[in-house]
């Protein structure tokens, strides 16, 4: 073996010559790294971004956008990460997105991409590479397993990112005017499971990790089978937005209901607003969610506390009626005039008036399936 002038230390196969790593890295996790990269370490940072006809200070921004840290002058960069300055640079020089936009993109497309990398290599690969023999070690697994699974979760990531950019592109087009691409009027719930703090301290750290993944996966089937769209997981809280108030609120019944039925699940209790909503780089902000977060916090467990907007929502959709007098009035007139009386999928109980920190007084409602009381 010998080190070309890249110094690399590689051979073709990419092997590592241990004696050539100056870094003093292990020689494994450099063929990992090379078989997943596709390319061998060429660069600097400096002769990357000169390479890529982009200044050095933009290229560090982007670098740091995508959630690496600085690597100071290390021969450490792939004609790949070259590649990817060119792009990225070409679509700002093009016109198509300013500088802060495409620094934006490097972001968004690194936040949401290292959690999935972390997720694949602590769960998925680790259960997948049990060492066969005794006396083998997990890296000597991890490898091969890596060369067969890396081109099949490629294509599937791509095919995945092309399924939810046709439906968030579908969503924008439908949006009433250009104002409602940023802000726009949402339902925001969030659920939250009950004593989870007293549950760190009384479970067993797996055991805990297999309960929060449980109540993430639950939360994840049942917010995308009804029409909603899940935004993030916090571990025992779960937000998600829908732009039915009536999604919504089937969605965070549908949640209290599954989780009831669950011996091994602690109790839930939801909150959900509706109002204006930013969105940002897939998240959500505002003082809506800032509410709908609030209601959680004091909603009874095994219930759901909506706001007034909500209410009125589900009263304006004719999904809940105002009241039950005036859905016996409803029903009343329907058979007197010989027509059917309306369904309702709701009920919404008022609660008392109550002051919320930052948000001063609000009226929450009890969300309840009709004619079923609390859930």
């Amino acid at each position: 073996m010998t080190v070309d002038d890249t110094g690399s230390g590689s051979d073709a196969d990419g092997r590592v010559d241990p004696h050539a790593a100056d870094s003093g890295e292990d020689p494994l996790a450099l063929r990992l790294e090379h078989l997943i990269l596709g390319a061998e370490r060429r660069y600097t940072p400096f002769q990357a971004a000169r390479s890529a006809g982009v200044s050095v200070e933009l290229a560090t921004r982007f670098w740091r956008a995508m959630g690496f840290a600085d690597i100071g002058q290390a021969k450490a960069l792939t004609e790949a990460d070259v590649l990817a300055l060119r792009r990225l640079s070409g679509l700002v020089e093009a016109g198509l997105l300013s500088e802060a936009m495409a620094v934006q993109v490097a972001r968004s497309t690194g936040q949401t991409t290292a959690r999935l990398a972390e997720w694949q290599i602590d769960s998925f690969l680790e259960g997948l590479t049990e060492p066969p023999e005794p006396g083998m070690t997990r890296t000597e697994v991890t490898y091969p397993i890596v060369e067969l699974l890396l081109p099949e979760l490629e294509e599937f990531l791509v095919y995945v990112w092309r399924r939810q950019l046709a439906a968030s592109a579908g969503r924008v087009v439908q949006a009433a005017d250009d104002e409602e691409m940023v802000d726009r009027r949402l339902a925001v719930g969030f659920a939250d499971l009950v004593g989870f703090t007293r549950l760190t301290r009384r479970m067993e750290e797996e055991e805990l990790g297999e309960l929060v993944e449980a109540f993430e996966t639950t939360a994840a089937d049942l917010v995308a089978a009804h029409g909603g769209r899940l935004i993030k997981t916090l571990g025992d809280e779960v937000l998600y937005a829908a732009d039915d108030a009536g999604v919504a609120a089937e969605i965070a019944l549908r949640l209290i209901e599954t989780m009831a039925n669950d011996e091994t699940m602690p109790e839930l209790r939801v909150g959900i607003a509706f109002g204006t909503v930013t969105t940002r780089m897939g998240d959500v902000f505002g003082t809506t969610v800032n509410l709908a977060s609030r209601l959680t916090s004091i909603a009874p467990r095994d219930a759901v506390l909506v706001d007034s907007a909500f209410a009125e929502e589900l009263i304006r959709t004719a999904e809940a009626p105002a009241s039950e007098a005036e859905a016996a009035e409803a029903a009343a007139t329907a058979e007197k005039e010989g027509e059917e009386p309306p369904v309702y999928r709701f009920a919404l109980q008022p609660m008392w008036q109550r002051p919320v920190r930052g948000l001063g007084v609000v009226e929450p409602w009890l969300l309840t399936r009709r004619g079923g009381g609390a859930v």
